[in-house]
Order: C-alpha cells, then structure tokens, then sequence
C-alpha cells in the first residue's frame, strides 16, 4: 500500500508540473484556467516497440538511454504497458527463445492492443522472412490470440490480418475504430476519450461545418461529425485514408467527406492557386466553412497554413508540441481569443505534454 500511494503521490507531482510548463510557456497570451486531464499512471500504454538483443542462444526486450545504442537495458517488466501488452510480453519472449525461425535476426517488436483485449504484434527482421517462420508464426498466432505480422526490407506477411478493432466510449456512446499496425493511433485510450470529450465540448460552442486537417484515421472525425452539418477531412496518408473511410462506415456516419491531400495542398486549393483532380467531386462553395479542426504533427502548421487557419472563425487545436503551439499561437492571437486550453497526459512520468486549444475570432 505504501508503493501505490508514492506512485500516486510522484504522478501528482509530475503532473503539477506539467502544469506550471504549460502556464509559463503561454503566460504571453491572454488564456483561461488551464484544464487538466489526467492519465492513469500505470497501464495506459496501448502501444509499445522495443528493440532486441541478442546474447548468444536468448534475446531479451532491450531500451536504451538517448545517445547509447550499445548498452541495452533489459526490460523484463512494462508496467505502463496495457493489461494485454503486459500479459504478451513474457509468453512472446518464451516462444522466441524457444523457435531458432522467429529468434534469428530479430530487431524489433510492435505491439498494438486495445481495450477490448485484441492485440497485433510485429516481428521486424534482419532477414527475409520464409516458410519455416510463417509456420512457427501461425503456430504463434494461435496459441496467443493476436495478430502476427512479420516485417523485412521490402516485405510484410500477414498471418491472418494488420489491424485491431478498438472501442472508445466517449460522454457515454460507443466509437468503434479499426486501426492498423505500423499506423498513428493515439497510445493512451484512456486519455484519447478524455480528448474526445473535451473536442465534442468544444465543438458545441462552434458554428457552420468543419474542416479537418491531419484526420488520420478518423479518430477526432468519427466523435466530432454528428456536431455539424457537413464535414470536410483531409489526410496525406493512404493507409489512414483506408481506415478513415472504414470508421466512418461502422460508425454509419454519412456527413463526411475526405480528402487525400496535404494541409500544404488543401491551402493551395482553399487559395484557388491550383485545381487538384482529388477535389473533382468537392465543392469548397458548397460548404460554410466556420470552424476547423487540426491535430498537426509535432513540427506545428506551417506559415501559409497558419494564414489558411486564421479564416475560420473558431479553430480547435489539438497540439503533440507545446512549443511549436506557442508560436503558432503567437500568430493565430493577433486574429483569435484563446476560449480553452487544456492539457491531456498522455505520457505519465515523461516531459511529454499534449495541449488542446479552442480559439474564436476577435470582434469588431
């Protein structure tokens, strides 16, 4: 009992830090009360990779400190690792150990699991993958329950599929989400619903119909569509697109439209400087384009996508890099009043910290 109360008592106080990381960064701008989301801090991890080592006939699960890639760590617990991770890791690593097919040339492990108990896990090798290992990988496949998939230069073999069906509930309904290995998902769920809410929260406050840039898999897009009338996403990856496309499906949501294209070249299209054959059956005139939604990668928007943002009149920001929101924010102020900022933990113990934002235009 002592444990558990200091581990509660160090996550408090790491978190209270956050906090105040969070409140000088943006002690500049005019900001209410930051909202605060905490994670649980242990088991909310539902994605994890590791590297491994070889030592003669054993490998193991190896980490490493930033700038040392020749001391492994061994790792023989994960406790920030999800129920199912937790549970795979020592079955997985016997089974290696036992199997010269799946131990040789093995460098690295993937698991994705959701919390529903369904897991995928990827094998990535030195070497071309053949028979034997997919015989021993079936063998794996069925004494684990998961999904494995193997990994080589130029070469993916799935033993059954790639992809999960995760569950998120969300102010009390059900968003059901496949997600695919070697793809984003958001790595903690439960904080990933706490986002959720806090987007649909903010979403209630906006007005017109949405645009979505960085939509992934659908993640935001699936929890935010039934709140407008008409939704425009966009999104580079192929793979996301696929998912995106196969959420909005099981979800039976019929209001969106995705785009397969860049922020960059969805502001070259808002801008009329070019006319991409992707848009052909979109017509940027027929919506009323009031609110955006964007969940940029950790380098922020760009300058011309900050231009492209500032035309809406209410943005919903949900950021992986405070420091590039800061300064993205510092141009998004002189147009926008910060309504909400919030902070989402969604890495207990580590110096990450994941912010949302909810800016309406200025009057007058």
């Amino acid at each position: 009992m002592p444990e558990a109360v200091s581990l509660n008592q160090r996550y408090q106080d790491q978190l209270q830090n956050k906090v105040e990381r969070l409140r000088s960064l943006f002690a500049a701008f005019n900001k209410p009360e930051i909202e605060v989301f905490p994670s649980k801090p242990t088991q909310y991890r539902m994605r994890a990779e590791f590297r491994i080592w070889h030592n003669e006939d054993r490998c193991f699960y190896a980490m490493f400190k930033p700038g040392n890639k020749n001391e492994p760590y061994e790792v023989s617990t994960f406790p920030a690792g999800s129920p199912t991770i937790q549970t795979l890791m020592p079955q997985l690593l016997a089974d290696i150990n036992h199997s010269e097919a799946l131990r040789r040339k093995l460098f690295q492990i993937e698991f994705l699991t959701s919390q529903t108990g369904e897991s995928c896990i990827t094998l990535i090798y030195h070497r071309q993958l053949d028979q034997q290992w997919q015989e021993e990988a079936k063998r794996l496949n069925q004494k684990l329950n998961s999904h494995i998939i193997g990994r080589a230069r130029k070469q993916k073999l799935c033993i059954d599929t790639d992809y999960i069906e995760e569950t998120l509930t969300v102010n009390g309904q059900h968003y059901y989400y496949q997600q695919v290995e070697n793809s984003f998902t958001q790595p903690n769920a439960f904080i990933c619903e706490k986002m959720l809410e806090w987007a649909q929260a903010s979403a209630s406050l906006c007005s017109g119909d949405l645009v979505e840039l960085y939509c992934g898999n659908g993640n935001f897009t699936v929890a935010l569509a039934h709140l407008f009338p008409k939704v425009l996403a966009t999104e580079i990856s192929k793979v996301s697109v696929k998912s995106a496309l196969h959420n909005l499906e099981s979800n039976q949501i019929n209001n969106v439209v995705i785009a397969r294209m860049s922020s960059e070249e969805f502001t070259q299209a808002m801008n009329r400087e070019r006319a991409f054959r992707r848009l052909k059956d979109i017509s940027l005139d027929d919506y009323n384009l009031d609110t955006i939604f964007v969940d940029p990668p950790r380098a922020g928007l760009d300058a011309e996508t900050e231009k492209l943002v500032q035309r809406f009149k209410h943005i919903i920001y949900v950021s992986c890099n405070p420091a590039t929101l800061q300064h993205n924010l510092t141009t998004l102020a002189q147009t926008h009043e910060i309504q909400r900022l919030a902070l989402f933990d969604q890495f207990p113990f580590t110096d990450h910290i994941e912010t949302g934002v909810l800016l309406t235009k200025k009057t007058g």
